[in-house]
């Protein structure tokens, strides 16, 4: 089954991750090895910064990410892929963020180098911001930013979360797309640019066609990518629209459900 595959990607936080963010290394080497011998490609797909991402892997150099949700592709070595916001479309998507009260006091806005949040964020928030963000830097205003946009991360308690990404969607129509990862987190992407984008792009740098890659991932940001896979694999712990939509299904992410399913593929 394994044989059919040529490219294995993962999403991190509730699917590669446990809730302790880490993962079984021991395990994941030997798995790794033999994914090198039989000439299969290992990418992280994340909403995560890469330089986040790649403090995972240090071991493993040949791992390529698809950052950002799919707006920036790169390994250790090279660039394959950025993709920004427009500078007229950066400024907009912050003045309809605007009007949502405290937004801002939340908010991470995300370049190819550094992610930025208000100086006057809370020092919790600048502590979560920083472990998803290893480049991070606190500015007076966002309006100071002068490197292209990638995308904005926020939290925002909302009492259905729902209907407040319906509703911010149409604000933001033609601008940007509002996604989340199911951890309490919202995301504004460039349209059209999501991880099934991204591998699209970096399948055809390795000519690796879609149908010969296999996906993993558990949030609303994950259906584009495990849609698109010749086997998209939800975890146990995924949302429901995404076990929807899923080829397969393994265990949480606590169990080690990447991992497990990646041995049965390739055998003992």
């Amino acid at each position: 089954m394994i044989d059919q595959y040529k490219l294995v990607a993962v999403d991190m936080d509730g699917t590669f991750l446990n809730d302790q963010k880490d993962y079984d290394r021991q395990y994941f080497a030997k798995l790794y090895q033999k994914m090198q011998e039989r000439g299969i490609q290992f990418v992280v797909a994340s909403g995560n910064q890469y330089f986040q991402l790649q403090t995972f892997f240090s071991d493993f150099p040949g791992i390529i990410y698809v950052a950002d949700n799919g707006a920036y592709i790169r390994d250790v070595k090279k660039e394959y892929f950025g993709s920004y916001f427009k500078h007229e479309q950066a400024n907009e998507i912050l003045k309809r963020l605007d009007v949502y009260p405290h937004l801002f006091d939340e908010l991470v806005v995300s370049g190819f180098k550094d992610a930025y949040v208000l100086n006057d964020s809370s020092d919790e928030f600048i502590q979560t911001a920083h472990y998803y963000n290893r480049h991070l830097q606190k500015v007076a205003s966002f309006n100071s930013v002068s490197e292209e946009i990638t995308k904005y991360s926020f939290n925002y308690s909302v009492s259905d979360p729902a209907d407040f990404m319906r509703r911010l969607q149409v604000q933001l129509a033609g601008l940007g797309e509002i996604t989340t990862s199911g951890h309490g987190n919202f995301d504004i992407i460039q349209p059209g640019v999501h991880k099934a984008s991204g591998l699209k792009k970096l399948g055809k740098r390795l000519n690796i066609p879609l149908r010969q890659m296999c996906a993993f991932g558990d949030g609303l940001n994950d259906l584009e990518m495990l849609e698109a896979v010749g086997d998209g694999v939800a975890m146990e712990n995924a949302a429901p629209e995404v076990k929807k939509i899923a080829r397969h299904q393994t265990r949480t992410n606590n169990e080690q459900g990447v991992l497990q399913y990646l041995k049965q593929m390739l055998g003992n």
